[in-house]
C-alpha cells in the first residue's frame, strides 16, 4: 500500500465458520493445540489459559477472482484475498472461519496481485458492489464457480483433522455445524444488532448482523465463531439426550453381553458429555466488546444459556438417580 493511501470503507463483511469435535480420545495440551494450529512457520499461534484453554491459528490468506454471489441474478466480478483461521477451545472442539469485507466500489479493471495482498481479507467489487443482492446471495450460497467462502473454510478444516496429532478416536458422536453470516453497517448512531439468525436444514445456521463503523471483520468473525461455537454445543448435547433412553424400561428379550464397567447404559450415554462438554459454556469470553451485547439479544431470543442449563439439570438428574440403588428409589428415573 502506498503512503498516505488507505483500504476502501468495507460496506459489507462475510465469512463462515465450521464447528467440530476433534477426533482423538484425549484432549490436547497447549503444546498439542500450539503444534496442531500451526499453519505459517512466521506466526506463532495465540494461545490463551484463562479463561478457558484456547489456541488460534495465524490467519493465512486465499486469493480469488471470481462473481460474487447475488439474489438479484446481477453478475459483480471480484478480486482480492479471503482470511482463514483456525481455533481449538479447551482442547476438545475444533472451528475453521473464513471471512472478507467488501467495499462499496473497486477499480473499473483488476489490478496486479501487489495490491491485493496489501489488503489483507478485503475482496474489491470491478465497479459498484450493489450491496443488498450480494448480501442476501452470500446468506443463500452461491451458484457454482461463484465465491463461496464456506469452501475455503472447509478446505482447512479438512487439512486439520487429517494432522498425526489426531488418532481419530472421538469419544462421543457427534456432527459438525455451519454458521454463514453477514454483517452491514448500522445506521449512524446506533449499536450493533441482530436482524435474523435462523437454524436452517444440513446443520446449518445463518446469522445477519448489523455493526457500527470502524467495527474490524476479525473481531465480527470472533464473535461468530463463539456464537457457533455454543450453537454448536447445545446441539451436540441435545442429540446425546435424544439418543438414550430415558427412565425403566423392559429387560431385553436377548441379554446384552457385559460391557466391563458396570454402568447402567443411560450413565454410559451420558459420561461423555460430562467429561468433555459440559465444562466449555462460556459465552462472551472471547468477544469484542462494542459486539459483547449481542449475547444478550440471542440470550432474550432464543435463550441459549436457559436451554443449556436445562439441558445439564436433566444431565445431572439422570445421573443422580441412576446412583441411587434401585430398591431405594421413590421414582424411577425419567425424562
Amino acid at each position: 500500500m502506498r503512503p498516505g493511501e488507505s483500504a476502501p470503507r468495507a460496506v459489507l463483511a462475510c465469512g463462515e465458520v465450521r464447528t467440530c469435535l476433534l477426533p482423538a480420545r484425549q484432549a490436547l495440551d497447549s503444546r498439542a493445540a500450539a503444534q496442531l494450529l500451526g499453519l505459517r512457520a512466521d506466526e506463532r499461534v495465540l494461545l490463551s489459559e484463562r479463561p478457558n484453554l484456547y489456541g488460534r491459528s495465524p490467519d493465512t490468506l486465499t486469493g480469488v477472482d471470481c462473481p460474487l454471489p447475488s439474489a438479484n441474478g446481477s453478475r459483480v466480478r471480484a478480486v482480492g484475498t479471503v482470511a482463514a483461521r483456525a481455533s481449538l477451545t479447551e482442547g476438545r472442539v475444533l472451528q475453521s472461519s473464513a471471512y472478507f469485507r467488501v467495499p462499496a466500489a473497486g477499480p473499473d479493471h483488476r489490478r496486479p496481485w501487489g495490491h491485493y495482498l496489501v489488503r489483507p481479507g478485503v475482496v474489491e467489487p470491478l465497479g459498484r458492489l450493489p450491496r443488498e443482492a450480494v448480501a442476501q446471495g452470500l446468506l443463500g450460497g452461491g451458484r457454482h464457480g461463484e465465491l463461496d467462502v464456506g469452501l475455503i473454510a472447509d478446505g482447512l478444516l479438512t487439512r486439520l483433522l487429517r494432522h498425526p496429532l489426531l488418532d481419530q478416536r472421538p469419544p462421543l458422536k457427534s456432527r459438525p455445524t455451519r454458521l454463514r453470516w453477514v454483517a452491514l453497517p448500522a445506521d449512524p448512531g446506533d449499536g450493533p444488532s441482530i436482524e435474523r439468525f435462523t437454524l436452517a436444514e444440513d446443520e446449518l445456521r445463518t446469522l445477519r448482523l448489523r455493526v457500527p463503523e470502524g467495527v474490524r471483520s476479525a473481531e465480527i468473525a470472533g464473535l461468530c465463531d463463539d456464537l457457533a461455537l455454543h450453537d454448536w454445543l447445545l446441539t451436540t448435547v441435545v442429540r446425546i439426550l435424544d439418543g438414550i433412553r430415558l427412565g425403566s424400561a423392559p429387560p431385553p428379550a436377548r441379554p446384552r453381553p457385559p460391557t466391563g464397567d458396570g454402568l447402567p447404559p443411560v450413565v454410559r450415554a451420558l459420561r461423555p458429555a460430562v467429561d468433555h462438554l459440559l465444562h466449555l459454556w462460556m459465552p462472551r469470553a472471547r468477544v469484542a466488546k462494542e459486539l459483547a451485547p449481542l449475547w444478550d439479544a440471542l440470550e432474550e431470543r432464543p435463550g441459549f444459556t436457559r436451554q443449556w442449563q436445562t439441558l445439564v439439570q436433566r444431565i445431572r438428574d439422570q445421573l443422580t438417580l441412576h446412583a441411587i440403588p434401585s430398591p431405594y428409589r421413590e421414582v424411577e428415573p425419567v425424562p
